[in-house]
């Protein structure tokens, strides 16, 4: 698969931005990224959208998700566990432009694409939910978008975007907190940069309105967490 790019956001360039970087970095760095998002709150705001796509009425029924950017896997992988104590199958499937992430996310369990989010390689309604998980700011406004409308051509179901908000406290107790869990000090210091990259809600609102769907839902969350879900079966 050729692997294409979109554009990056100007405020500064995380080590996972480059998918040259160091495959033993990357991999220590992803193994801290699923922590943090277990005790920082990214489980949490991916759980959030997705009780409000996925219903009773699903029990006893199987969903694809899509996690595009899916890094270890560890939030495909929560929503398989969530998903399953009320009943409902998912099945993840992975997308990653660094290679070294691709292998640790199949390592765990889920199949992973090598590809860029520029260019998704599926069909349209070919899965029924899609993830972008601290993605977004990664990118400039114009690829957010593009990105976003190419989500809600290819789900059946719905779109959940979790991201960050900015939040000087939130990076200091990141800084604190991350060193306290021990994390590589990279990972810390991408993360605050992250912080500084995140959406206000009406930010995030105007990349999201027009992009397909139904109408747009967000919801600010602790530890500087932000969440917007649409359905696109309306």
């Amino acid at each position: 698969m050729t692997v294409t790019t979109l554009g990056v956001s100007s405020l500064g360039v995380e080590t996972l931005d480059d998918p040259a970087s160091d495959p033993a970095l990357v991999a220590r760095m992803l193994h801290d990224i699923s922590r943090a998002n277990r005790w920082f709150g990214g489980r949490h705001a991916t759980r959030h959208a997705l009780a409000r796509l996925v219903g009773f009425a699903d029990r006893g029924t199987s969903l694809t998700l899509f996690d595009i950017g899916t890094g270890a896997g560890d939030l495909p992988l929560d929503a398989v566990r969530w998903a399953a104590r009320r009943g409902v199958t998912v099945h993840p499937i992975g997308l990653e432009r660094i290679p070294a992430a691709a292998r640790v996310a199949h390592h765990a369990g889920v199949p992973t694409m090598l590809g860029c989010a520029g260019a998704l390689p599926l069909r349209s309604r070919s899965v029924d939910l899609v993830l972008v998980s601290q993605v977004a700011h990664h990118l400039d406004s114009a690829s957010a978008t593009r990105l976003f409308t190419d989500c809600s051509r290819i789900a059946r179901r719905g779109v959940i975007i979790a991201d960050l908000r900015p939040s000087l406290l939130a990076a200091f107790g990141y800084r604190l907190g991350g060193a306290l869990l021990g994390l590589h000090q990279t990972t810390i210091d991408d993360g605050v940069l992250s912080l500084a990259r995140g959406f206000t809600p009406a930010a995030l609102e105007s990349l999201c309105v027009g992009v397909g769907g139904g109408p747009v839902s967000i919801a600010r969350l602790p530890f500087a967490r932000i969440v917007a879900w649409w359905r696109t079966d309306q």
